[in-house]
């Protein structure tokens, strides 16, 4: 989760999304690091307008069809279901990362063994 919101700090602030920057934001916050969950991460946000993501988002009550949810819970919805959208482009990338591991070494997999 910390992944993603070095993103979003990152996306806030208008700086790049790159590994630099992630890790930079990763390391002041005391985290630990995976260089390849680092990797994945910013491979998966490549083609994503993050403030598109978060404004769909928004359109979508945060209860689903019942739509009750998203009205109480107001402008913190926004910032859960961008999250979860950043949540879901970082376990796409991962998932995909695993699928480089199985493809006879090729892509990705080769780079981490």
């Amino acid at each position: 989760m910390e992944y993603v919101y070095a993103a979003l700090i990152l996306n806030e602030t208008d700086e790049e999304i790159n590994e630099a920057n992630v890790t930079d934001i990763l390391d002041a916050a005391g985290a630990d690091v995976e260089e390849s969950r680092v990797k994945a991460l910013v491979a998966a946000l490549e083609d994503v307008d993050i403030e598109d993501a978060v404004e769909q988002a928004a359109a979508v009550p945060a209860g689903g069809a019942g739509g009750a949810g998203g009205a109480a819970a107001g402008g913190e919805a926004d910032t859960d279901e961008a999250e979860e959208e950043a949540d879901e482009a970082e376990e796409e990338a991962e998932a995909d990362d695993d699928e480089d591991d199985d493809a006879g070494g090729e892509g990705l997999g080769e780079l981490f063994g």
